[in-house]
């Protein structure tokens, strides 16, 4: 008889330290652990990032947590294409090691890291350039111009790592590389915890930055990472290696890349622009109201990156058991994953609801701005249940190359549903930041219920990447 202590025990070292097994013919339990492992620690450790950055930052008081807000707003369309790429990168290396052929794997890497190349460079550029323009268009107050417009250059001038960490570790996730993605961004976010209080505050020897400096330790830890990512490709310990005859340009695997990538742009870009909506929205009711609504934010980005590591891997494995003409196993992974999801994400939902004052308080004591985040954590977390279904079917629809279905499920509920109904209750209504609040919880839940009815219909299950 099996020990299920010692086979748990086994199956955690044997994900943490990288399998080497055959995700289209091992158990699907094993399967989902085996990925969603290093997926959920790799997640675990960015949410911890985003919590301890705000931490530092919410020191200097409400102007510098709103510089932080308004940036990650204007990051959020560097986000939007980071993610369509990584999307796009993830489907077609996972379906390409389904196929059992490595060399079209690699050839995709490689096309899918030059577009990002491409497209980062222009945009840091201007990015740099125009960072108070940006800020004042964002809404923000003229103290937040003046003290925050470095730390925005910063973010943006060095956008390129950034998109290269996201679209690096997507390709080597799609090869089913989890571990090393994994230890990846733990590099790049152990940098970024050093020097944060560094370089915000001149600990030692570093210089005191401000808010600037959070954006420096952030830009300096990420491009780290990006360099270990490209050096583990180059020498090919993974399930990916990129040799010199793969450096070349393929015209049909850009193209390919492209068309789907597009379709995965304008889906994240839809989701995530809805967030900038809110946010002009919030910025109506003050620095206060902004604070807040960025620190609930923050802490609800603690919970929901962890489960996007689960949502990751039921990505990862639609698209190698779709590889291998496997496709009531790929629907199976995605089930099972769904669960695993639901039950980590409703344990925690419900500690939020009962107890967001005790998390608030870790990062403000300020009494205009922990009541709204305290009562915006609170009404989000309502709503985990939901989010982590709708995160996987999402994820599910992405790994099949399916990425118009996401789309279309975003234009109509966060353009056509989310924002108008924030505005209804937060300006119309006359609930302020609670309306808002109250729009993503509803939103967020009619993603969830619409992307379970087309993920029973199955035609993701013919997509051809």
């Amino acid at each position: 008889m099996s020990d299920p202590g010692r086979n748990f025990f086994s199956t955690l070292r044997e994900a943490l330290r990288g399998s080497h097994g055959d995700f289209t013919e091992v158990p699907i339990g094993r399967a989902v652990i085996l990925l969603a492992i290093p997926m959920v620690l790799e997640m675990a450790l960015e949410s911890v990032f985003a919590v301890v950055d705000v931490f530092w930052v919410s020191r200097l008081g409400a102007s510098a947590v709103a510089t932080v807000g308004l940036t990650e707003s204007i990051l959020a369309l560097i986000y939007t294409l980071a993610i369509g790429l990584s999307i796009a990168a993830t489907a077609m290396v996972a379906r390409r090691i389904g196929e059992r052929d490595r060399e079209g794997a690699a050839r995709t890497a490689v096309q899918a890291i030059a577009l990002g190349v491409l497209i980062a460079v222009p945009l840091g550029l201007a990015g740099a350039l125009l960072a108070p323009r940006l800020l004042g268009w964002m809404g923000a107050a003229p103290d937040v111009v003046a003290s925050g417009s470095r730390f925005t250059a910063v973010m943006l001038g060095g956008n390129i790592v950034i998109v290269l960490l996201f679209l690096i570790n997507a390709i080597l996730r799609g090869a089913g590389d989890a571990a090393v993605a994994m230890r990846v961004l733990w590099l790049a976010n152990a940098i970024n915890l050093v020097l944060d209080p560094c370089l915000i505050f001149g600990w030692g020897p570093f210089p005191a930055l401000g808010v600037t400096g959070a954006a420096v330790a952030t830009t300096t830890g990420r491009g780290i990472a990006v360099l270990v990512q490209l050096a583990t490709l180059i020498r090919g310990t993974g399930r990916l290696s990129i040799r010199r005859e793969h450096l070349a340009l393929d015209p049909k695997t850009m193209l390919a890349l492209l068309r789907l990538s597009g379709s995965a742009m304008v889906q994240s870009l839809i989701g995530t622009a809805s967030w900038i909506g809110l946010v002009r929205i919030l910025s109506s009711f003050g620095s206060a109201a902004l604070a807040g609504y960025t620190i609930a934010i923050r802490i609800v980005i603690f919970a929901i990156l962890p489960s996007w590591g689960m949502s990751n891997a039921a990505a990862t494995l639609v698209g190698q058991n779709l590889g291998a003409k496997k496709p009531d196993r790929a629907a199976r992974s995605v089930v099972l994953a769904g669960f695993y999801n639901m039950t980590f994400l409703g344990v925690v939902g419900l500690g939020f609801v009962l107890f967001p004052g005790a998390l608030v308080g870790f990062f403000t004591a300020d009494a205009a701005v922990a009541p709204v985040a305290t009562e915006g954590l609170r009404i989000m977390a309502a709503g985990f249940l939901f989010y982590a279904w709708g995160m996987v079917f999402v994820q599910s629809f992405n790994g099949a190359g399916d990425t118009w279905t996401p789309t279309v499920i975003n234009f109509f509920v966060f353009w056509l549903w989310e924002i108008p109904l924030a505005w209804a209750l937060a300006v119309h209504q006359g609930l302020g930041p609670r309306g808002v609040f109250l729009a993503i919880t509803v939103a967020f839940s009619t993603l969830a219920v619409v992307g379970g009815l087309l993920f029973r219909r199955g035609k993701w299950k013919e997509k051809k990447v």
